[in-house]
């Protein structure tokens, strides 16, 4: 009967050391990630000036600066910017 407890607890241990190893794993990765992102994002400063009412066409630093940029990277901030209104008391924006 104590050695099935003692195999019972060893195995929840086991288990329990697995999860927190993943979920480090996890954290670790996504920082991983939001690093390259940041890295990616810095190159479309160079966009900056044709994203003003009346700017002429991108440049090729722009264009290539934003093909270089993974999808995931991009949908991801697109997402964070609209939702920086609402985060800051402001009123969701709206555009037609």
């Amino acid at each position: 009967m104590a050695a099935a407890l003692k195999s019972q607890l060893f195995s929840g241990f086991q288990a329990a050391a697995l999860l927190v190893l993943l979920i480090a794993l996890a954290a670790e990765t996504q920082m991983a990630q939001a690093q390259d992102c940041q890295a990616q994002l810095t190159g479309v400063n160079a966009c900056a000036p044709f994203v003003l009412p009346g700017a002429t066409n991108p440049s090729t630093d722009c264009c290539n600066a934003l093909s270089s940029v993974q999808h995931d990277c991009l949908c991801s901030t697109v997402r964070m910017v609209t939702h920086l209104p609402s985060q800051c008391n402001l009123p969701t924006v709206t555009c037609a």
